[in-house]
Formats: structure tokens, sequence, C-alpha cells
């Protein structure tokens, strides 16, 4: 329909649902924000717009009205109605397509994430029906910033029999996966008056980024084929960030006499160990090692999450803190965010009660051991000169490349649209350089569903030296 007073054409269709009102609103609305009503124009009368339309004038006033409340229409005594001025431009919308954006990754092996096509969706649904049915009514209120106490409850007995972890439901804290926990532990740290934290030197940066922002500097320790070298720490870290069940990205354990070491550290000076068991379910040559927690549970922070075994997304992580330090982690949650997602936590505990989360990992860990054993396998084959380091264990290998060749080896995975990342996007900035291990990929072989891992694990092959 022709808009002659308005200089375009408005686009209204008298049949839309809602009545010509509600058409016209949309009209006037899609001529604003595509550009055809430029910010600042000035709308003709209602009177005059309703002759021109051929519709009452009430129904071009309502409409004006409804824009003007939705603040796509400015209405102001004896300057008329204009079109709202706005900052920026509207955002042009993206042509729908099947193909994959430029740039995307056809097989992506980056490190750190599971096969998301395996999450146990019939069984979990199973679970949160369960749960949902039993729950009693106040669970759906504000909740308690811990926790529900039935995910508590199931992760100390799941952690004491699966990790060795000395945990009571409440020295347990309920988060929304490591980085929370790692925020509000940073919160806490600076306000006991820490300022130095001392880290891996390869590891992520977002988490050594979650310590900056609490105001706290990151010291790297070496690392090497024992684990982090926690001879280096020193009277003036307050804590030390550790993953010693699978150094990651490194992939190897945390040596028992350097166990010992950084547990006599932490009661010598006070300060405390921050524990990530990111996949310390996942070990394949032998039986899982215990959590490090299990040495001195006043003295370790153990973090883990749903991340790896599970899925990310749903935001699920705990940590089994010391006593002293139960309610300065409750307060500064409690300022932030009171409580992770009812439903997801009463899900979880039945989840782990009725035994459906052992049956999970150990499908899963089935999975990636096979699928570890064909990477290395294909190596001895295809790529005699890369060779996998680390322990059997975890979602993900380092693939030692021959000297100079890292960069060389991820740029020609891009070409091949194969997501990868080479060992030095994971060295920290302060890192010495002394001592730097060789040339390597860090590849996640969890990632892939089962239907494009051979796919994946063919074309790595072909881009390795």
């Amino acid at each position: 329909m022709s808009g002659r007073a308005l200089g375009i054409d408005l686009h209204l269709d008298p049949g839309t649902s809602g009545g010509v009102r509600r058409g016209l609103t949309d009209a006037l609305r899609e001529a604003v924000r595509g550009g055809r009503l430029a910010p600042g124009t000035r709308l003709p009368a209602s009177r005059t717009l309703a002759a021109d339309l051929g519709l009452a004038r009430n129904t071009v006033a309502d409409a004006y009205a409804d824009l003007v409340a939705e603040g796509w229409l400015t209405a102001r005594q004896g300057s008329g109605t204009r079109v709202a001025e706005r900052p920026g431009r509207a955002p042009t919308p993206a042509p729908a397509t099947n193909r994959v954006p430029f740039g995307g990754h056809r097989y992506d092996l980056h490190p750190g994430r599971p096969d998301l096509a395996s999450f146990p969706r019939a069984e979990w649904l199973k679970a949160a029906r369960r749960a949902l049915t039993a729950a009693p009514n106040e669970a759906l209120g504000y909740g308690d910033p811990r926790g529900r106490p039935e995910l508590r409850a199931a992760l100390a007995d799941y952690l004491a029999r699966a990790r060795g972890v000395q945990a009571s439901p409440e020295r347990i804290v309920v988060c929304a996966g490591f980085v929370q926990g790692m925020i509000l532990l940073g919160e806490v740290l600076h306000g006991r008056g820490v300022r130095d934290v001392a880290v891996e030197s390869y590891g992520l940066d977002l988490h050594w980024d979650c310590l900056a922002r609490a105001g706290l500097r990151t010291r790297p320790l070496p690392i090497d084929e024992l684990g982090a070298d926690v001879g280096e720490l020193g009277s003036g870290e307050g804590a030390v960030l550790l993953t010693p069940a699978h150094q990651f990205p490194l992939g190897v354990a945390l040596h028992p006499s350097r166990r010992a070491a950084v547990v006599d550290w932490a009661r010598r000076t006070g300060s405390l160990i921050l524990e990530d068991d990111y996949d310390g379910e996942f070990r394949y040559d032998r039986q899982p090692v215990g959590a490090l927690q299990g040495l001195d549970p006043d003295r370790v922070v153990y973090l883990g999450t749903a991340s790896k075994s599970l899925a990310p997304g749903l935001r699920l992580g705990w940590m089994v803190l010391p006593a002293a330090l139960v309610d300065e982690v409750v307060a500064a949650k409690g300022h932030t965010d009171w409580s992770c997602g009812v439903l997801d936590q009463l899900t979880l505990a039945e989840f782990l009660g009725s035994g459906a989360y052992d049956r999970h990992v150990r499908a899963a860990r089935l999975r990636y051991r096979r699928r570890r054993d064909q990477l290395v396998a294909a190596l001895a084959v295809r790529a005699p000169a890369v060779r996998a380091t680390g322990i059997a264990a975890g979602l993900h290998a380092v693939l030692q490349l021959p000297p100079g060749t890292e960069r060389s080896v991820v740029q020609a995975a891009a070409w091949q649209r194969l997501g990868v990342a080479g060992l030095s996007a994971f060295r920290h900035e302060r890192a010495p350089e002394a001592g730097d291990p060789v040339d390597a990929l860090v590849v996640g072989y969890g990632t892939p569903p089962d239907h494009a891992w051979p796919g994946a694990l063919d074309t790595l092959c072909r881009v390795l030296p």
C-alpha cells in the first residue's frame, strides 16, 4: 500500500493477524528499522495519513502511540511525530544458508570439549522427570547460594567414592562452572590480602584472567616430566593453581613427591592449593589417581565440573572448600549470583544417585580411550615423525612436532578447515624462555561426534609432517 504522505511505499498487509492497527504498526516499525524512514523524519499528522491510506484516524493515532511507547517514534507538542534518533545502524539480517561460513571448521579438534552428541538425553530426561516430581515446592524458590542440599549430598558421596575427596555437604558450594568458581575464589583471596598466585606455565589464559580481574598477579611455575615444579614456590604466593591429575595441556601427572611437597608448602606458609580436577575420571592406562585434596582438606580447594563428563552447557560446577573458607565464598556468591538453575541441580543429583552418571562416564571412558588409541596407531603409520606425549588420559593429546613446524602445521590445518591449537597458544606470557617444550599440537579428540571422528583423524594425519 502506498503512503504518499510519507513519501515511501508502506508495505501494509490488511490481512495481518491482529487487525489493521497491528498491520500498520508493523509496517511503520519495519520502515524505521530498515532505514526507509530516517531518524528525525517528521511523520504526517494522523488525520492526513489516515486519509491517504483510507483508514480511520484513530487507527493511525493508536499505531503512532504504540511506536512512541516502544521508542521508535517521538511525539512532542509543537514538533509533531518524528522518527526517533537511534545510535548506530540497524544490523543487517544474515541470509539463511546451510553452507559452513568462510573460516569455519569442518572438523574441530580444539581441546577441552566433550563429544556433545553423546550427551545422555534419554537418561537425563528420565532423571529430570523423577527429580521434578519429587521436588518440594520450596525448591523452586530463591534457595541457598551453596546449592541444593540434594546435589551437595550426592556430590559428597560420589567424590569420596570416585576421586578420594574428603567432603561433607556443608563444605560444598555449587557454582556455574569452573570460571565462576575462580571468580569467587579470586575475590575471597584478594579480600584476605593475597596479591600473588602461582600458576602452571602452560594452561588457560581465561583462568589466569579471572585471577587478574580480582587484582591478583599470576606467577608461572616451570613444568617438566614430573609436573609443575612446586619447589619454586616461596612465601610470597598466597595460593597456587594446579591441575595435578592431568596437567593441562601438557598431559603429565604431578609426581607423588611433588604432591607431598606442595601440601607441605601450603601447611608451612598458610597458603591454599586450588586443585582443578577437570578430567580426573578419564584415565586409561590405570585407575585414576585420587584427588590431591585428600591429602589435606584444610589446605586444598577442590574444583570439579560436569563440563567434560556431560556438557559445558549445563553450567554446573562445584567447590569442596576448607571449613574456614566456606562462609566467605558463600557470601561472595550471594552478592553476585544467588543460585544456579535449581532444576538442573536436582536432575544432576538424581542422575548421580541413580547410577546413571557412573554408567555414562564408563561408556565415555571407553569411547575416548578408543579414540586416543586410534590416534596413536594412526600416527605410527602415517606420521612417524610425530609422537603423542603425556599420560593416557583425558580428552586431548599433545603431539610433539619436528622443531620449527608448529606454526606451519596450524596453518595447513586451517586450509583444510581443521580446528587445532598449537601448544604455544597456552603458554603464560611470563613463562621463562629456557626449557620450553618443543613445538607441538594440542589435539582434542573428544570433540567430534562418532560419525565425524574417522574423517577428522584422516584430515589431521594429512597435515602432519
